[in-house]
């Protein structure tokens, strides 16, 4: 997957681990899917999702390794009998969403891959295009 258990320690810390190692490995592959997926639908319209996804190591953004962190271990929580921590998992599941409501709205550009536009260069999939000039010739 995109994230695994030293990125889980590293970027939330170790309370984290506890709710991962509560979790069954076929929740976890569940949340981080549903966290790739939620984050995506802020991000397809510009960015190249695929590509920021499938990037391994340090070639991956670290503040999309955190925000993808901080939605699957909100999801994992909510699924705990004891809901442990979930104030802690409500408030950085916020702030996740709140981030990318500001990528989606251009307010923040973080740096990641563009969507390659359909003539194949990069672009935000806008094009501008003005009329032609007019020539008022009396």
């Amino acid at each position: 997957m995109f994230i695994d258990n030293e990125d889980y320690r590293i970027v939330i810390g170790e309370a984290a681990l506890k709710v991962v190692s509560q979790s069954s490995p076929e929740n976890i592959a569940n949340a981080e899917t549903e966290a790739i997926e939620e984050i995506s639908g802020y991000l397809r319209p510009v960015y190249d999702t695929d590509a920021v996804f499938s990037a391994a190591g340090d070639a991956r953004n670290r503040l999309i390794v955190m925000y993808t962190a901080d939605i699957v271990l909100y999801h994992l929580s909510a699924s705990q009998p004891q809901k442990m921590g979930s104030e802690i998992r409500k408030e950085r599941y916020e702030r996740a969403i709140k981030w990318l409501e500001g990528v989606q709205a251009g307010k923040i550009v973080p740096d990641l891959p563009l969507k390659a536009a359909e003539d194949g260069s990069a672009g935000f999939g806008t094009s501008f295009r003005s009329s032609p000039k007019l020539r008022h010739d009396w």
